[in-house]
């Protein structure tokens, strides 16, 4: 089976099967524009393609795919020092299209207007590299994670069973093509089921009620949106499927979103490293704040510090580790990198910590190194106590992060968007849902948090 099926013919050529930003294109278009770029970059270590949500990007990533060449996404938004690592670290020889890098010296190959006939390429192994991401951990530069053909196959496939995903759904999300979620799910997804797509441009209500489609992807940020315009909300009821991940879902947001469309939207967890692993299937229980269980070919495993396997009780916070097809290759250039996130039996250390209870399902707690509050003897999940906070009426938005302490050595500090906030309140709030020890010791108020184009969270800018 090819990578992409789609594109093979093997269901249909419908005009629309494409559509991002307004722009649509029958596959077969799709194939005879990329292929055109392909016979220029077949011998290329690598190539690099802005991440912009375009017709163009969806073009020069299946022209890499398709020839066997490494695709390096390149975030839209970066800066021209990020850009320069990116560059220089995957050894891409060629940038695709044209964008606004002045600093760039690459040679460019521009989006043909015009196809060529499908070239027979040589067929590709399983293992041989097709993405180059780049994902930043807490301090150093972007690190490059090759994924393997392999992973994006058996990833795509296993969450096609759990949720369900055929060629009679149509895909609207409107996310960044240069991320696992927005790429790999939001536009290889329906390439490999054979499914439409339409890529909105942007995320936003307005764009996802006009799209009429079966399946919906989106982050935290753009489903608290859409719960907050509920004449857009209700044009989604006819959808079959609600998909949210890349961070925690915040259960008021599950809740109206339940209420508006008459269903609980599926959560999914998953990491560049890993792709997505964890998720809750759409014939099954879906749980606010949990990730669901493992994909098909996928297994997970929790581990306490001490290295010994922590309970599956749904209480005791470990740390996940993963293993199976959807693992990617190993950092790029790093080998030191790679071996310290796996461990010596071939599990990869997500590094984030984790609940399982007794029948599978998964409920992530937050990073290991950030989201794991030691206080007072205690160990707190930040992920808990902001869900504690979120159910209060006042408030819009919080992230929880723990700070030094001479007496607790850390103590639990809430940053809260919102108004009409007063923070003793706050803390009496938390403190009758949780445990006393799990309180926020201090409540600041801020004009907004600082996320990244995915809405997560950037907690060490808060540390910081």
């Amino acid at each position: 089976m090819s990578l992409l099926p789609a594109l093979d013919g093997v269901h249909g050529d419908p005009a629309d099967a494409v559509s991002v930003a307004g722009e649509t294109m029958a596959w077969s278009e799709l194939v005879g524009r990329a292929d055109a770029i392909g016979v220029r970059i077949a011998e290329a270590l690598a190539i690099a393609v802005c991440g912009e949500p375009t017709v163009d990007t969806v073009i020069a990533v299946v022209a890499g795919l398709r020839a066997g060449v490494p695709v390096v996404p390149v975030p839209a938004d970066a800066g021209p020092m990020e850009r320069h690592h990116i560059l220089r670290d995957s050894g891409a020889a060629v940038l695709i299209g044209n964008p606004d890098w002045p600093e760039v010296e690459l040679e460019r190959v521009p989006i043909p207007k015009l196809g060529v006939a499908p070239r027979g390429w040589i067929p590709r192994l399983d293992g041989d590299p097709a993405l180059i991401m780049y994902t930043s951990g807490t301090t150093g530069l972007p690190k490059g994670a090759v994924i393997p053909r392999r992973a994006i196959a058996a990833g795509l496939d296993g969450l096609a069973d759990a949720w369900g995903w055929t060629p009679a759904d149509t895909l609207v999300h409107g996310l960044p093509l240069f991320h696992v979620h927005g790429l790999v799910l939001g536009v290889l997804g329906p390439l490999r089921v054979g499914s439409k797509l339409v890529h909105t441009g942007r995320p936003t209500p307005e764009r996802y009620a006009a799209a009429a489609g079966t399946l919906y992807f989106g982050v935290p940020t753009v489903w608290g949106r859409v719960a907050a315009a509920p004449e857009h909300a209700a044009a989604l009821s006819s959808a079959r499927l609600l998909v949210s991940g890349s961070a925690a879902l915040p259960v008021p947001v599950f809740d109206r979103l339940r209420q508006l469309t008459g269903q609980a939207p599926v959560e999914r967890y998953g990491m560049t490293e890993t792709l997505i692993t964890l998720s809750t299937r759409h014939d099954g229980d879906r749980r606010p704040g949990y990730v669901g269980v493992p994909i098909a070919g996928v297994e997970t495993r929790l581990r306490l510090e001490t290295g010994e396997p922590a309970p599956h009780d749904g209480e005791t916070i470990g740390g996940l580790q993963v293993s199976g097809e959807t693992l990617f290759n190993g950092y790029l250039n790093l080998p030191d990198k790679t071996a310290e996130s796996m461990t010596d039996d071939g599990w990869f250390v997500t590094g984030d910590a984790v609940t399982i209870g007794p029948d599978g399902f998964h409920r992530i707690v937050g990073r290991a190194s950030i989201d794991i509050i030691k206080s007072g003897g205690y160990k707190v999940g930040a992920g808990e106590v902001e869900t504690a906070l979120l159910s209060h009426p006042l408030v819009d938005e919080a992230a929880v992060i723990g700070e030094p302490d001479d007496d607790l050595g850390e103590r639990v500090v809430a940053f809260v968007v919102g108004h009409g906030i007063v923070p003793r309140d706050l803390i009496d709030h938390v403190a009758q849902l949780l445990s006393g020890h799990k309180r926020p010791r201090e409540i600041r108020l801020v004009d907004s948090l600082p996320r990244n184009a995915m809405g997560k969270v950037q907690k060490q800018q808060l540390r910081s």
